[in-house]
């Protein structure tokens, strides 16, 4: 075990530009690293989040006690809600300074690179590989929230990619539902902006975030990716250009529409308008981006997997997530640990957190349980929703992130948007965005 003085002084040495962001108080937790380990009885767990979805899950986990029945704690929860980001910058302060740590903290899947390297991961989260063995095989998502193979978080979601669209307006203009390639729905969609202009998908222009999830999305289902399990870049490769080349002839013949990010006002009034009658996003976006936005528009859209791309790949691709890690070394560290267990690697849990905030499961053979496979959406229609999301997870690409996702994110922003409006080709934005990454970790 690290010493506590050790551990500062990695942590002090990894995060010190972080630090230099912190302009507000640090958030309070409970506990300290020298304070005697809770191994029984009342327990009051800390936990950072910036999602009210998981508070109630986790509200409803320890005040309903079946979910807690026959542990050895307690179980109180005490919440702090923040942004992702000011989360992550604060926790690793306090680490720094010895000060107050959460005992459970949720990282937004595009923060966990911030701990990736320098050890940090290693010196502040318990090492999940024993809490997970006895699920090899059957549990998704680790891969993101992994250094050198060893998982430090367990997703909240799947964040599974399925094709959302107006089943009304395909029935309107006698699209077939079904259609099996995405160069097939490409074809029928820029004769229906032609025509009509209609489009049938999407792609970010805004900030270099919204950019690159976009691409990164259509790039995991062709079976490419950013990163491999190691850490190398893998960007430089055909599927990368391919994508590329393909979101950026969807813009300029109207098949897909160029909007700043998918959940704002530009987003809006396309959807109310229905001038947007199909897009690709993950689950989360039937409540966050359709039923925020277009709430009249319900039981008109239906769900589908992803056509396929002609030259090969995935039938499903994913965007976005939250993982809940563990703080080491801490008094309700035990505690902690339990209660996640409890709550994402069991049946009852993953239940609770569908019902409770509509988080997808984790556990593949869930996907086959009766009492999901049985579960309809109103806002889609009566339809049976995970008949699609089985599917789609049996296909689902793993996405590996390394320490420099987000220089990655920061020089690739702009190249592909040079290509997605046609100041550059798509093997130039790639290449330029690869030499400018590279320059920038050698600093």
């Amino acid at each position: 075990m690290t010493s506590e003085v050790g551990r500062r002084s990695v942590l002090r040495a990894g995060a010190g530009a972080g630090l230099a962001l912190l302009g507000a108080p640090a958030l309070a937790g409970c506990g300290s690293g020298s304070a005697r380990a809770v191994t029984e009885g009342p327990v009051q767990i800390s936990m950072w989040t910036h999602d009210p979805g998981y508070i109630k899950t986790f509200q409803s986990a320890v005040r309903g006690k079946a979910l807690t029945r026959g542990s050895q704690f307690d179980y109180r929860m005490r919440f702090t809600t923040a942004a992702g980001t000011d989360i992550v910058t604060r926790m690793m302060a306090q680490a720094v300074a010895d000060g107050d740590t959460p005992d459970l903290v949720g990282m937004i899947i595009d923060q966990f690179p911030r701990v990736m390297g320098s050890r940090i991961a290693q010196n502040l989260f318990v090492d999940l590989s024993e809490t997970v063995r006895p699920f090899d095989g059957r549990l998704l998502k680790l891969a993101p929230y992994s250094v050198d193979r060893i998982p430090y978080g367990l997703d909240s979601d799947n964040s599974v990619s399925v094709l959302y669209y107006r089943q009304d307006v395909f029935d309107r203009y006698r699209i077939p539902e079904d259609v099996d390639t995405w160069q097939e729905l490409a074809r029928i969609g820029e004769r229906l902006h032609e025509q009509h202009r209609i489009s049938l998908g999407m792609v970010a222009t805004g900030d270099n975030g919204s950019i690159v999830n976009a691409f990164l999305q259509f790039l995991l289902q062709r079976g490419g990716g950013a990163f491999d399990a190691s850490g190398g870049l893998t960007l430089d490769s055909p599927q990368a250009v391919e994508v590329l080349e393909f979101m950026a002839r969807g813009v300029r013949t109207g098949f897909l529409m160029a909007l700043p990010d998918p959940y704002g006002s530009a987003c809006a009034a396309a959807l109310k308008s229905g001038r947007l009658a199909a897009t690709v996003m993950p689950n989360w976006y039937n409540v966050y981006g359709l039923q925020a936005n277009v709430p009249e528009q319900k039981e008109k859209w239906r769900i589908r997997t992803l056509p396929r791309f002609s030259g090969g790949g995935h039938e499903a691709s994913t965007l976005g997530g939250t993982a809940f890690c563990v703080l080491k070394d801490k008094p309700n560290t035990q505690a902690a640990l339990e209660l996640l267990r409890r709550v994402y690697l069991t049946r009852e849990g993953q239940l609770l957190r569908y019902r409770s905030g509509g988080f997808l499961p984790t556990l593949k053979p869930l996907y086959a349980d009766a009492e999901l496979r049985g579960i309809t959406d109103d806002y889609l229609g009566g339809q049976r929703v995970f008949d699609v999301y089985g599917r789609a997870v049996a296909d689902l690409p793993i996405f590996y992130q390394a320490p420099g996702m987000q220089i990655l994110i920061d020089v690739l922003g702009g190249p592909v948007l040079n290509a997605l409006q046609g100041k550059t080709s798509a093997a130039e934005a790639i290449k330029s965005g690869i030499r400018a990454y590279r320059q920038q970790v050698k600093r």
